[in-house]
């Protein structure tokens, strides 16, 4: 943790074990609530034989004031029989939703991994998970593959191994958002109080895949499994989606959402989600949907690529990115952007820009000598 004033950098926590095959660690986010760092951690004593990778991660936290005492968020058990709100697999990318309460993640199956190295039909499709309070025990047992967690996890899209083409099925759900500080308004004036916004692959009517923009509302409890889909999973089936989980396709587009790999982000009244795609002329801009779906809106009008991913400020007014090797700021309402800073080609810019809660500054990265580094920069008013 780096203090943006004073330059002062603390160690928050450290792995232990450490070797070329794992844990390690990474992704990490503050909590917007409390004083709270959630990372990625892969599985405890990986070795050779059990290295990191996609399906062996979980989510840990470190409270700032109590450094190096991991929090297991997530609870993991891959051994049968499998337990109720805990995964069998790996999370990562830890999204906090606006209130600080919820969590969501990507995931993929271990169990469902593994039983594809002998059945080749089998395949571990890529999902979107949301985890919760609530503890989760996980019997004891002789392996570190498994861990206990605070909070009750379950997977909530729906994905399958072999889309119809032209249908609105998905083989793979990710780079997802919580849609707005406190859900989104409905046409009839009600609020859906929590809903994701994630990407999916869809297949055309020429078979071609394409990524487009879905949402999956959520219900106040997602504890209900339904009939015959156990939110544990079984051996040769993944956790089932709870009860009450309804999962729609937001846009309909010609070609999909395109550019470099990004999350989708929202407005924080939740009233419009945001993607990357190319525009009429062929550049990567950004483009926005509602979630009641409706037309698709440009608010970026760039005669250059977009380069990577972007955050809306704290009050929705702005955008900020990376283009032309340059930090952008866009507010969208005016159809303005400014270069925050100077192309600098020996000291490329990668990555996201992300804003300061105050939104007066923005900080990203840069690399300084092939060293990556954290720069930060004020955003004057205009």
């Amino acid at each position: 943790m780096v203090n943006v004033h004073t330059k002062e950098i603390r160690t928050l926590y450290r792995t232990s074990h450490q070797t070329d095959f794992g844990p390690g660690v990474g992704a990490a986010t503050f909590s917007p609530v409390k004083n709270r760092v959630l990372f990625l951690h892969g599985i405890r004593h990986a070795d050779k034989d059990h290295p990191y990778s996609v399906s062996r991660r979980t989510g840990v936290a470190v409270d700032i004031d109590t450094p190096f005492r991991p929090l297991f968020m997530d609870a993991r058990n891959i051994t049968p029989p499998f337990t109720r709100g805990a995964l069998r697999g790996g999370t990562h990318a830890h999204t906090w939703s606006g209130d600080g309460q919820w969590i969501s993640f990507t995931y993929n199956d271990y169990v469902i991994a593994a039983l594809g190295k002998s059945d080749p039909t089998v395949k571990d499709l890529r999902t979107v998970g949301v985890m919760f309070p609530g503890p989760v025990t996980v019997p004891a047992n002789d392996t570190t593959e498994n861990n206990s967690g605070a909070m009750f996890a379950v997977i909530v899209t729906a994905v399958t191994p072999a889309p119809q083409p032209g249908s609105d099925e998905i083989d793979k759900a990710f780079d997802e958002s919580w849609i707005g500080a406190n859900g989104y308004t409905r046409p009839d004036g009600s609020r859906q109080r929590r809903a994701i916004a994630f990407q999916g692959n869809v297949r055309d009517k020429d078979n071609k895949t394409k990524t487009e923009v879905f949402v999956t509302d959520l219900p106040d409890d997602l504890t209900t499994a339904v009939a015959g889909q156990p939110l544990e999973g079984t051996a040769d089936k993944p956790p089932g989606i709870p009860a009450g989980a309804r999962q729609r396709r937001i846009t309909f587009t010609a070609n999909g959402i395109q550019g470099p790999r990004h999350w989708l982000r929202t407005t924080p009244d939740g009233h419009l989600i945001a993607f990357l795609a190319k525009d009429t002329a062929g550049f990567i801009n950004i483009f926005a949907v509602s979630p009641n779906g409706s037309a698709v809106q440009q608010l970026t009008f760039h005669r250059f690529n977009i380069q990577g991913g972007f955050n809306f400020s704290p009050d929705g007014s702005r955008l900020a990115y990376i283009a032309n090797n340059t930090v952008y700021i866009t507010q969208p309402a005016t159809q303005r952007s400014w270069p925050l800073t100077k192309n600098n080609s020996e000291d490329p810019l990668t990555g996201a820009v992300t804003w300061l809660h105050n939104g007066k500054s923005v900080v990203y990265n840069r690399y300084v000598k092939n060293y990556l580094q954290i720069f930060m920069s004020a955003v004057p008013d205009k």
